[in-house]
């Protein structure tokens, strides 16, 4: 990989990767081409030296959860989204689950969300004993519709969760203006997304509350954790009230007024982030823009060498926002591919590529179809496009040569289905 060199030949597109005498053809009309048998994961973590420093000093602080640099790691996230307020939380499902808290969701109330989206966002309404009502996505981004949103609202419908599938915000201005003639409140579930932008403004700060998941594999990681943002002074302090058990005041707060008396006002959780996680969040915060900058860089090599696959179709992004390509999903049309799917899975799986498939869609799976008693053809967006969906590996420190040996990998499925 050291003495990799790529130069162009030909008229279009036609690009050639040398790796250590391997030679992987990146055009659409190579033949057979020649591949690393080492594999390539679906994701790698970038942990660095800085980071592993920033958590070994947290060990020196008396605080270990709770403390300064979760107050630290909050005022610094608040403002690389452009919210006023952030909630440091142990979890994006926290986030959610406050989200609907103090969004004052109560059972018998509806909240909207997509039905292509992990279980999560669906599960936060449940926990506040409301129902989720799903509804379609957009056929080309594969976030929640517009249109399906209007056509499932109704006077139980509390609050609309959208998610920023992959990394790509949602149709932000259509859906806040159905909101505001609806008076529902937003959530943004930034679980793919640090960074992304809709219109100049960053994904999370416009809508109601937005939360964000810090898990391994997302744009910054605090191994688990997660973060609350709001521009409503009030709710975010009842999120505060809410991630420490309903205490009036935290351990910090008592200790810096003298003072062993609180008062626990509502039903709170345990849903704090220890210093330790703040600590690698605030130097994985750091780099964000690097982060994004190379996974930016690694879909675009991808969609450029997978363009002229027949049969292969890759993101679709527009033009008023920003991808953070927490997922690079492409869609696998069998008819002019030549296989299906689930069949380029298991030749790439026997390869060592790494993949998934984001989303099975929600109304499918046994939980949500003994409790909403969906059926199939009930979303046939979504149902279509989980036929054909495939995540590919990608993360900041993808190396050439492991996307060029998953590109040569799908060439040679296509080669020998034909």
């Amino acid at each position: 990989m050291k003495n990799a060199h790529l130069w162009m030949r030909g008229r279009v597109n036609n690009v050639r990767a040398v790796f250590s005498g391997k030679t992987i053809i990146c055009n659409a009309d190579g033949k057979s081409m020649a591949t690393d048998d080492r594999g390539v994961p679906f994701f790698d973590p970038w942990i660095n030296d800085e980071d592993k420093r920033a958590v070994l000093d947290s060990f020196n602080s008396r605080w270990l959860t709770g403390g300064p640099k979760a107050v630290e790691f909050e005022k610094l996230f608040a403002n690389a989204v452009g919210s006023k307020f952030a909630i440091s939380v142990n979890s994006c499902t926290a986030a959610l689950h406050m989200a609907m808290r103090v969004l004052n969701v109560k059972p018998g109330d509806e909240v909207i969300v997509p039905v292509l989206t992990f279980a999560a966002t669906a599960n936060a309404p449940i926990f506040c004993g409301a129902k989720p009502v799903f509804a379609d996505i957009n056929e080309k981004t594969y976030n929640i519709s517009p249109k399906s949103i209007i056509e499932k609202i109704t006077e139980k419908t509390k609050a609309i969760i959208v998610v920023h599938y992959g990394g790509q915000p949602c149709d932000m201005k259509e859906i806040m203006e159905i909101a505001k003639d609806h008076k529902l409140p937003v959530v943004e579930d930034c679980a793919h997304t640090v960074g992304s932008t809709y219109m100049e403004r960053k994904a999370g700060s416009i809508g109601t509350v937005g939360c964000f998941s810090f898990y391994p594999t997302k744009i910054i990681t605090t191994l688990e954790g997660g973060m609350f943002v709001t521009d409503n002074e009030e709710i975010a302090k009842r999120a505060k009230i809410l991630r420490e058990h309903g205490m009036t005041k935290s351990a910090v707060d008592r200790e810096k007024g003298s003072a062993w008396y609180y008062d626990v006002v509502d039903l709170g959780y345990n849903y704090r982030l220890n210093e330790i996680q703040a600590a690698l969040g605030i130097s994985q915060l750091e780099r964000l823009n690097d982060i994004n900058r190379l996974r930016v860089k690694a879909a675009h090599n991808y969609t450029e060498c997978l363009k002229g696959i027949n049969g292969i179709i890759t993101p679709f992004t527009t033009k008023d926002r920003t991808h953070a390509y927490h997922l690079y999903v492409i869609r696998v049309v069998e008819k002019e591919f030549g296989i299906s799917r689930n069949e380029l899975f298991m030749e790439l799986s026997k390869k060592k590529i790494g993949l998934s498939v984001h989303y099975t869609p929600l109304h499918l799976l046994t939980f949500y179809k003994d409790l909403l008693h969906h059926a199939v053809g009930d979303f046939p967006v979504a149902e279509r496009i989980y036929d054909e969906i495939l995540s590919l590996p990608i993360f900041p420190t993808i190396t050439k040569e492991q996307l060029n040996q998953v590109v040569a990998e799908i060439k040679l499925a296509k080669e020998k289905a034909q």
